[in-house]
């Protein structure tokens, strides 16, 4: 499938990629099927883009929590992954998207509504969490600049 895209341009997404929200994400019920992409211009592969199949104009930068906060392990209930089964953990990949102000200090993520991919069927639902452990904007500039930084060295 070739789609026009608004960050990427013109891509071919093969059909068996395409990852399908069967109630859409937050915010945007409407939309359910994705692909999920990165920048291959760029050296880092932290932040990848959920790109809507449904609406070529919208795409929803993400990353792995791990990389910004290495004890996220939110408990989530059986019942909400339903739409994902059968999901072994070795196939579930977590995500949460970035928020991306103008200015670049204040970026964060949303580590209180984690997207869950089970990458072997490419179904994927993204959830609330009930606790207050984790917030809507967790800052994460300074660890993206250390990763940086790293890499630099």
């Amino acid at each position: 499938m070739k789609l026009t895209t608004r960050i990427f341009g013109e891509v071919e997404i093969e059909d068996e990629k395409i990852i399908t929200f069967p109630q859409g994400i937050v915010g945007f019920p409407d939309m359910t099927k994705f692909a999920l992409m990165h920048d291959e211009g760029k050296n880092s592969n932290t932040i990848r883009w959920l790109q809507s199949i449904d609406e070529p104009a919208f795409a929803l930068p993400v990353l792995d929590p791990l990389l910004v906060k290495p004890d996220y392990n939110p408990v989530v209930e059986d019942e909400v992954l339903k739409p994902l089964q059968p999901l072994k953990t070795e196939e579930m990949l977590v995500l949460v998207t970035v928020t991306v102000p103008h200015d670049l200090t204040k970026m964060t993520v949303n580590l209180k509504g984690p997207i869950i991919i089970n990458s072997e069927n490419c179904k994927a639902v993204q959830i609330i969490l009930e606790d207050d452990e984790y917030v809507v904007k967790y800052p994460i500039y300074d660890y993206l600049q250390k990763q940086k930084d790293a890499a630099k060295a």
